[in-house]
């Protein structure tokens, strides 16, 4: 080759090189100056999801700040969907696998059985709620309202890939799937599959890896009783979301979400019960805010809390944690020693019963007892064994007991016949036959009878009298000129067969009305000794009374004294007593009617020596049931209210034995009340400084 084709062939070469250059330049002038801030962007790309970060539950204290309800810490085992590797139902079963070594339960609400002889049945109640929640899980299934529970399980079988598990981990993992699908597990919703497990699973998941498999470990507060069976009625218990309350149908088809709307997951715990439920509002908080960050590989690159959650106020209730300790030991010992010591139809088959107590001043429940009761600690575990119990532990009998007054009654009669003008205190209207003496104004014999035993036969009474020996016979008279309309209002103006405003679920009583379809003039005369159709509750007849002691003027009945903020103690809102009625008393009226307690509650042996004053009055009302039915004998329930010192009344009860044979059975209880509030135990109980009241 010679000299010049070497020359030109070179130098086509770098020509080549030269525009290749050229064109790299200019390439990378285009990246970096044209496109450059786009692929810088595209490279950096992250994705950000929000989580929820949930708020502390509100404490629920006592009227002195001491704990009736709080929090602990412990750990939730949730699934994390950013995070999740693998098949999800390998990581839930390798989970569950976990729990169940640990002995921990898991979020699962499906109401089937485990498989049994090859084949599923359901398992939830009758209850409205109940049918609501297997209708919600068929429905969504895509299956009739007819389909049994192997078809629910089939179809679950089928929509969550499980064919090839064995049944018992089809009905395990179908039940977490469904579980899953109803809380919209997503990429921003994890999903708790377990709450407050134990150190072990949390040490176990964590050993094996799973946390960057996608299983996540939270930390989280639950609730904690120090004392479970201190007030359960009162406070009531925590649960579930169910599909019914979570999805809302409306009679006009339409769905809404008000849980989800108020901010809910569908996972979170809320009050069902108690005040659990009726402080729902003020105890839950505001919940928080987390972001995390992720690149386009999946990578999180950052984490971070943009909203700190608010813990929830605490709920300052009136309550005496000491006197609900008192009243819960003292009623069950009460029940108790009349099984074993009293006779046959005089309280031996007491069963149950319960007791209130009210701050005279303010119309604020210090104790409200009921037995049998239950343990809140136990409540979810044992809730079969609760439920199923003949004797009812779980009825809330101080709220929604209804029972006849019997004799606690005649206050009221007496009350009215002075409002209205038909006796005055030293009266002497009708004779009496003293006991078991009947009362014939309708007929010529065989009247009502008189039960009241310590006055002479042929006696004539005053008010004071009748109310110190329960003479039943005065009271037919005076209720039968009073008539029951007039009897009632006074009754209601008093607190009995009305709602007295407490937060809680009450139920609200009836009285002997003219227009009940059983009404004769026969049964007017029984309304008037608090038997007939009457029917109160045990926290009417303490705020019956309170009002009593109160000389007619009542008190809104309540359980809440304000609301603090748990971080710094500040009260944000307090209740001043609210009064809900005034019976105006310009003659003495109400003087004369605690003249006539106070007598009848010295009558007594259990109360005739107390160093303090005390108004009491006692009821035996008839049940239904009856032991001799030649003699036409009835099982009687024990009623008593009472309130004292008289020289300035501080607390009122009202109590109920059922089966309990008889007011004065109950006198001993009202004995222990107001020991523990007035006396201090010293080695015994000895009086704190004679004349002075314990706060």
């Amino acid at each position: 080759m010679d000299q010049k084709s070497v020359f030109r062939r070179v130098g086509g070469l770098i020509v080549i090189t030269v525009l290749v250059l050229v064109g790299f330049v200019l390439r990378l002038v285009q990246f970096q100056l044209v496109q450059g801030e786009d692929l810088l962007a595209q490279a950096q790309a992250v994705t950000n999801y929000k989580f929820r970060i949930t708020a502390a539950r509100g404490d629920i204290v006592d009227q002195y700040g001491r704990s009736l309800a709080t929090n602990a810490s412990g750990y939730n085992l949730a699934l994390n969907k950013l995070m999740l590797t693998g098949e999800v139902n390998d990581m839930l079963r390798e989970l569950i696998e976990i729990l169940q070594a640990s002995g921990d339960g898991w979020n699962d609400t499906v109401p089937i059985s485990a498989p049994e002889n090859g084949g599923y049945s359901f398992t939830d109640g009758e209850d409205a709620a109940a049918h609501k929640r297997l209708e919600n899980l068929k429905k969504n299934l895509g299956l009739q309202q007819y389909a049994t529970a192997d078809q629910v399980m089939a179809a679950m079988v089928k929509r969550y890939a499980l064919e090839e598990c064995e049944p018992g981990w089809q009905r395990i993992l179908g039940g977490v799937r469904y579980q899953m699908e109803l809380e919209e597990f997503s990429e921003s919703n994890n999903f708790v599959l377990a709450k407050d497990v134990s150190d072990r699973t949390v040490a176990v998941v964590k050993e094996r890896g799973l946390t960057s498999r996608g299983a996540d470990i939270t930390e989280t507060s639950y609730r904690v009783y120090e004392d479970g069976t201190i007030a359960p009625h009162l406070l009531g218990d925590l649960g579930q979301i169910f599909a019914e309350d979570w999805r809302v149908v409306g009679e006009d088809g339409s769905v809404s979400y008000p849980l989800r709307d108020a901010g809910y997951k569908m996972n979170d715990l809320i009050g069902r019960s108690g005040l659990e439920k009726a402080c729902e509002s003020r105890l839950r908080g505001v919940d928080g805010t987390k972001q995390v960050s992720r690149d386009k590989n999946g990578v999180i690159v950052s984490s971070s809390v943009i909203k700190a959650p608010q813990p929830g106020d605490t709920v300052v209730t009136t309550v005496n944690k000491d006197l609900q300790n008192t009243c819960n030991e003292a009623l069950e010992a009460l029940i108790k020693n009349l099984q074993a010591t009293a006779e046959e139809h005089k309280g031996k088959e007491a069963t149950s019963g319960a007791v209130v107590v009210i701050d005279v001043k303010t119309g604020g429940i210090l104790a409200m007892a009921n037995y049998p009761s239950y343990d809140l600690n136990l409540y979810s575990t044992h809730y079969t064994q609760y439920s199923q119990d003949p004797n009812l532990p779980l009825i809330n009998r101080a709220l929604q007991g209804l029972y006849e007054p019997g004799s606690t009654f005649k206050p009221v009669v007496a009350i009215s016949g002075l409002v209205n003008g038909l006796i005055t205190p030293e009266d002497k209207p009708v004779r009496c036959g003293g006991a078991q003496a009947s009362y014939n104004f309708y007929v010529t014999s065989n009247g009502p009878r008189c039960e009241g035993i310590g006055h002479r036969g042929g006696a004539s009474l005053n008010l004071y009298d009748a109310l110190m020996y329960s003479c039943n016979t005065y009271f037919y008279d005076l209720g039968r000129r009073l008539g029951v309309d007039t009897m009632d209002e006074t009754a209601r103006q008093l607190g009995l067969a009305t709602l007295t405003g407490v937060e809680l679920p009450e139920a609200a009583g009836r009285l002997t009305s003219t227009e009940d379809q059983n009404f004769t003039k026969g049964l007017e005369l029984m309304a008037a000794i608090g038997q007939g159709n009457a029917a109160v509750t045990p926290v009417q007849l303490a705020t019956y009374a309170g009002t009593l002691a109160n000389k007619g003027v009542r008190y809104q009945t309540h359980l809440i004294a304000g609301y603090q903020d748990t971080n710094t103690g500040e009260m944000l809102e307090s209740f001043e007593p609210v009064v809900e009625s005034r019976i105006e008393d310009g003659t003495g009226m109400f003087d004369a009617v605690e003249q006539g307690m106070v007598m009848a509650a010295r009558s007594y042996s259990a109360l005739r020596d107390y160093p303090l004053t005390l108004a009491a009055k006692t009821g035996s009302p008839q049940r239904a049931e009856v032991y001799d039915p030649v003699r036409g004998y009835h099982y009687l329930n024990s009623a008593a209210i009472a309130y004292g010192p008289v020289e300035d009344p501080q607390i009122a009860i009202g109590a109920i034995i059922e089966y309990g044979g008889g007011g004065a059975n109950l006198l001993p209880l009202v004995k222990d009340i107001f020991n523990a509030y007035y006396f201090e135990k010293t080695g015994g109980l000895q009086a704190a400084q004679e004349g002075v009241l314990l706060p």
